[in-house]
């Protein structure tokens, strides 16, 4: 007959953060372990991929981890790819030099009117 396994803890309800193996003991009894709920790795804000370099852990655990591991030393790191970093800053020099032809243009305009 297979040994009965009680449960450690109040929640009796099979939730995700109620998840349990069961382990043999070295006793050789049969005891159930709670597991913890999976890390999900931060994403891009724009893109939605992982971010490459910051690790993966629940929410509270990035407050015991510095500074340093949690983002990554360049414009926009830890809430930006790389990709979408280089992306908005070509779009913002082509805005920029948009205005700037607009700007020669009208000043040329204006000169072939006189």
């Amino acid at each position: 007959m297979a040994q009965r396994v009680t449960l450690r803890k109040r929640t009796p309800y099979n939730t995700t953060s109620n998840r349990r193996r069961i382990i043999k003991t070295p006793g050789g009894k049969l005891r159930y372990h709670h597991l913890k709920k999976l890390p999900t790795a931060p994403k891009c804000g724009d893109c939605g991929i992982a971010l490459p370099g910051i690790p993966a852990l629940r929410p509270r655990q990035y407050a015991t981890i510095s500074k340093r591991q949690k983002t990554v030393a360049r414009a926009y790191g830890g809430s930006r790819c790389g990709d979408c970093v280089k992306s908005r800053i070509v779009r913002a020099f082509l805005v920029e030099e948009a205005k700037i032809v607009k700007k020669v243009i009208k000043s040329q305009a204006k000169g072939a009117r006189k």
